[in-house]
């Protein structure tokens, strides 16, 4: 249960990643371009992070020390983290081994949608009372990243062996179909109008382009490497996508769905995340521990920010 005696104070503005090396939360003031505190989960490590939208809270799925679908520890917890005071205030059980992963707060009805690897499901949480209250089956294994529609009425899973997504019906909390994109595939994102799904074939260096009107890919997008975490732009132009095996970030245009003109960053790049402002894009490099800032007027790198070990999931903390 979450503690009520958590003051209420100002929060600022902080760009939270995941630390998988030193299995902690790195709490970054984006201001000052440093990590201002690294929060211990418990020793076993989460590789991503969502913020509550008041801004206040983290929660950090734990999910183990492997890979998808490579043996390792099965995580079984979920921490939660108070962002002013840097501590651990929450702990959620699932009671048995699950590989908690990606997790993301519903658009409409406030509760969290955490992946739950080896459910081949979809856990869905009471924020508050950290109360799991409902399951939605992805009927595929290796669920692994989750996208949620802007109402709220559909979800989207990157299902990474099959090479699959699921398309899940929310309110009815069942699968509607499962999309083949490839024998393996990566990370997910939507459109902001939400026409569009985006995931990342792993065996060529190609985008699928989902149509969500008939759940069919539409087409494809080359791509410099094989893509990792993607983020559209707040005004909807641009597509930004990590390129691990090529050290970049390639920026699609998605008027014409054709790449531009792509920005080298540092190793490894893994996840993305675009400020809510539109100003700046941010990426983790795992091989750096570092997280690259990307001014998104001019397409350059600003800055370098040196966080823990193995940099990987990231968040964005700011009061709505």
């Amino acid at each position: 249960m979450l503690s009520l005696s958590i003051p209420v104070v100002a929060q600022q503005p902080r760009l939270l990643v995941t630390q998988k090396g030193d299995t902690s939360l790195g709490i970054i003031d984006p201001a000052a371009g440093k990590v201002i505190a690294s929060v211990q989960e418990g020793g076993i490590t989460g590789h991503e992070v969502v913020a509550s939208p008041d801004g206040r809270l983290a929660y950090v799925p734990i999910y183990g020390n492997s890979g998808v679908g490579k043996p390792g520890t099965d995580g079984t917890k979920m921490v939660v983290i108070d962002i002013a005071s840097q501590k651990v205030v929450g702990n959620l059980d699932f009671g048995h081994a699950a590989r908690p992963h990606m997790p993301i707060f519903g658009p409409k009805d406030g509760l969290l949608y955490v992946t739950t690897e080896l459910d081949q499901a979809i856990t869905l949480i009471d924020p508050k009372t950290l109360k799991i209250v409902g399951t939605i089956p992805t009927g595929q294994v290796q669920s692994h990243m989750l996208a949620l529609s802007h109402d709220g009425r559909r979800g989207y899973t990157a299902n990474v062996g099959p090479g699959t997504v699921s398309v899940l019906d929310i309110p009815a909390r069942k699968t509607i179909t499962v999309i083949p994109i490839s024998s393996d595939t990566q990370r997910i994102s939507i459109s902001n109008d939400d026409r569009w799904v985006f995931t990342s074939d792993q065996t060529k260096p190609r985008l699928a382009v989902i149509d969500t009107a008939s759940n069919t890919v539409k087409s494809w997008v080359p791509l410099d490497g094989f893509g990792y975490g993607s983020s559209p732009t707040p005004d909807g132009r641009w597509l930004i996508i990590a390129i691990p095996d090529k050290n970049k970030v390639d920026v699609i245009d998605l008027k014409t769905m054709a790449p531009a003109p792509a920005v080298d960053v540092c190793a490894d790049p893994q996840e993305t995340l675009v400020r809510p402002d539109g100003k700046f894009g941010y990426v983790s490099c795992l091989g750096t521990s570092q997280v690259a800032e990307i001014d998104l007027a001019t397409w350059k790198v600003t800055r370098l920010i040196a966080t823990g070990k193995a940099t990987d999931g990231l968040a964005w903390a700011e009061a709505r």
